[in-house]
C-alpha cells in the first residue's frame, strides 16, 4: 500500500499505491515541524489515495461528508469511484446559504479556531443517512468531531471516520491508510 520515510528535517517521503511524494514540513507552534499533505492540484496523489481508501469505506455508508479545502478533491474522487454522494461543510458562511447548521471546532492542530457551516439543503441530505466523514489528515480529531456533530444535528448517523493519514493521538475510531509522525 505504501509507506513513510524521513528524508531530512525538511521533508518526509510517503508512498500511496505507486505514487511517492516528498512532503515538506512546516513549523507549527510548539509542536515542531509537521509534514504538509497537499491533495489540491495533485491529481496523481489524490487518485492514488482515493483508490487505496475505496475498500476502507465502512459498510452501509450512504453519504460521504468532508470539509473544504484540502480533503475536498479526495472526497470527490472517493464519491466518483464508489458512487456515493458527498456533502461539504464550509469554513465560511456564504450569502446563498439557507438556514445553515453552524458548528464550532473546539481546537485545531494548527492553532486556528474555526467554524464550520453546512448549508440547510445539504444538511437535509444527511437526514436518516449513514454518513462517513472523510478527511485528508486527522491529528487531534477536533474537525472530525465537529463534522460528526453536524451529521447528528442534521438527523444522520456517523458510519465511520476515514482519512488518508493519521497524525497524533486522536481517540476516534479512525480508519486510515498511513500514520505520519506527530512532529519531525
Amino acid at each position: 500500500m505504501g509507506g513513510v520515510s524521513q528524508l531530512d528535517k525538511t521533508a518526509l517521503s510517503v508512498t500511496v499505491g505507486d505514487v511517492t511524494r516528498e512532503l515538506p514540513t512546516v513549523r507549527v507552534g510548539s509542536v515542531g515541524r509537521v509534514p504538509l499533505v497537499e491533495f489540491i492540484g495533485d491529481s496523481a496523489f489524490t487518485n492514488a489515495a482515493a483508490e487505496a481508501m475505496l475498500p476502507l469505506i465502512p459498510e452501509g455508508t450512504e453519504v460521504l461528508l468532508t470539509v473544504v479545502t484540502n480533503a475536498l478533491p479526495l472526497a470527490h474522487e472517493l464519491s466518483d469511484r464508489s458512487g456515493l454522494p458527498y456533502e461539504v461543510a464550509r469554513k465560511k458562511r456564504r450569502t446563498y446559504m439557507q438556514a445553515p447548521l453552524i458548528q464550532e471546532v473546539p481546537s485545531m492542530t494548527l492553532g486556528v479556531s474555526e467554524t464550520l457551516w453546512l448549508d440547510g439543503p445539504h444538511a437535509a441530505r444527511l437526514k436518516d443517512k449513514r454518513v462517513t466523514i472523510v478527511q485528508d489528515v486527522v491529528a487531534s480529531g477536533g474537525t472530525a468531531q465537529a463534522l460528526a456533530r453536524l451529521v447528528e444535528r442534521a438527523g444522520g448517523t456517523v458510519a465511520g471516520y476515514l482519512a488518508a493519514f493519521k497524525q497524533g493521538n486522536s481517540q476516534l475510531p479512525l480508519i486510515y491508510l498511513q500514520e505520519l509522525p506527530q512532529s519531525i
